[in-house]
């Protein structure tokens, strides 16, 4: 069995369908709720690389403490900003996803899809209403 793991918050739609589609691949992944038990700064570090992405790019930029601390600007190093998440973990974006096949920040909830090890085992549907997989476990729309 596939060993993953998902950095979530459960108070997010976009988490929510991320960490049901893992499971509708018949894994039971390692669920982080990354605002109770955040990332030490090497762990934070390494997601990120593993992702490609820069540290900007992993900003949740419609939450507090975003424009108190003047994030918009781009005046702070990835060090600073790399701090910033640590101290307040909200500003992490989610849901990160780590599998045997890659990292990446799943938003939306499909891109988890590239990364999974095994197939969609049946039927999904997103919170909302959107079909994602048919009942023969393939990607509507791909």
């Amino acid at each position: 069995m596939s060993h993953i793991t998902i950095y979530h918050n459960p108070a997010c739609g976009t988490s929510r369908n991320t960490l049901e589609m893992i499971r509708n691949s018949g894994v039971e992944p390692t669920v982080i709720l990354y605002l109770e038990t955040p990332p030490s700064r090497s762990e934070l570090v390494t997601l990120i690389a593993d992702m490609g992405i820069t540290p900007r790019a992993l900003l949740r930029k419609n939450v507090e403490p975003y424009e108190t601390l003047g994030l918009s600007e781009d005046a702070f190093s990835d060090d600073q900003l790399i701090d910033f998440m640590l101290q307040h973990p909200i500003l992490i974006n989610r849901p990160i996803v780590v599998t045997p096949l890659g990292t990446r920040l799943c938003r939306p909830s499909e891109e988890v899809l590239a990364i999974l090890p095994t197939p969609q085992q049946g039927a999904f549907t997103k919170e909302d209403g959107e079909i994602v997989i048919d009942a023969s476990g393939k990607q509507v729309g791909k």
